[in-house]
């Protein structure tokens, strides 16, 4: 049922009791297929510059960096995403090599939101179990610090960014037209999220995904997180 104010309009649900989250600590996030570790240039440079080598162009279409020619640009990216104040980048791990790297961005404690983006997986961590983790990973530590809602944004012509927020639980919001610009082009931003009213039943169904009797001897799945969250 709607609350009402005591002039008797209609009011959003009582937050009296809730307190803001802390900004997420700059600690190691480890799963059973992959590990986030806080991104040091230094440690992961080198790796991620490897892994990045032989991608496709079409990798960096709707990213603000990249093709890269060498280990320097994609180090100096790096160190350029650094120094977001807002950001906290992590290296995705596998088997203590670095294959890609997300982030928390536009961090506002104070309001409970929190972003995960500026997602580049290499050809090595795409389309597997340990990506998915990945994503599991810095959802669990954002809804267990007490944030109240995730963002997921992308380019609205960026079709396997969409694909991948609905797969992975997000729900479109909408669109935002000429957001921003990148790259020398205009960006309508596609939105979408997941709250803390999502969470209860997507996380069972995540773990439930990740299970190693959910996969076979070849890592393939044998039920898809959407059906799993859909039971």
């Amino acid at each position: 049922m709607t609350r009402v104010s005591s002039s008797g309009q209609p009011i959003g649900p009582d937050l009296s009791a809730w307190r803001a989250p802390p900004t997420p600590s700059v600690r190691v996030l480890r799963g059973e297929y992959v590990t986030l570790a806080p991104l040091d240039t230094a440690v992961h440079g080198p790796g991620l510059a490897e892994a990045f080598a032989n991608a496709p162009d079409s990798l960096w279409t709707y990213m603000p960096f990249g093709p890269f020619a060498g280990a320097g640009e994609v180090a100096a990216t790096l160190e350029h995403l650094l120094r977001y104040p807002d950001w906290l980048v992590y290296a995705a791990t596998v088997d203590g090599r670095a294959v890609g790297f997300l982030a928390y961005l536009r961090i506002d404690a104070r309001a409970g939101v929190i972003e995960i983006g500026s997602i580049a997986f290499s050809p090595a961590l795409q389309r597997t179990t340990a990506a998915t983790e990945a994503i599991y990973l810095l959802l669990d530590n954002v809804f267990g610090l007490g944030y109240r809602r995730c963002e997921w944004k992308c380019d609205a012509l960026n079709a396997p960014s969409r694909s991948a927020a609905e797969r992975l639980g997000f729900q479109y919001e909408g669109t935002f037209r000429n957001a921003t610009h990148y790259k020398g082009r205009s960006r309508d931003t596609a939105w979408f999220a997941i709250t803390n009213d999502d969470w209860p039943q997507l996380m069972p169904a995540y773990q439930n995904w990740l299970a190693p009797d959910n996969h076979d001897q070849e890592g393939r799945q044998r039920q898809s997180l959407r059906d799993i969250g859909r039971t």
